[in-house]
């Protein structure tokens, strides 16, 4: 897909990991029970979403600082979605494979963000 008029967060591996990781988190949650759409479902797609969000919000920061702020919170909702996909394994919801899958993905999200919020400091 070539678009002439590229974003700078585009151009960011982990934007394109991120947006991977909702692709995957709407994937593994389309089997949960249809009860669980306005609840863990919600909460899981939203917080996957956000990280790709907060990453491309933080590249029209005109500061490091600010930068760098959005890079904790996508960091936080990584976290959201891991510990969500415990809660979705415990209920039976997910399979071990696939929280493996989510959980190693978000692992490696995880340390892009945290490299990225360290070239970010202003130290």
């Amino acid at each position: 897909m070539s678009n002439p008029t590229m974003f700078n967060f585009e151009k960011l591996d982990v934007w394109q990991k991120a947006i991977d990781f909702a692709d995957l988190v709407y994937k593994h949650t389309r089997s949960f029970p249809a009860d669980e759409r306005f609840g863990l479902t919600n909460q899981m797609r939203r917080a996957a979403v956000s990280i790709s969000s907060n990453i491309a919000e933080g590249t029209s920061r005109m500061s490091q600082t600010d930068f760098a702020r959005f890079i904790e919170i996508a960091t936080g909702s990584v976290f959201e979605v891991v510990s969500q996909s415990f809660v979705g394994r415990r209920q039976g919801f997910l399979s071990e494979e696939n929280f493996r899958a989510m959980y190693s993905a978000a692992g490696e999200i995880g340390r892009m963000l945290s490299g990225l919020r360290k070239s970010l400091a202003l130290e």
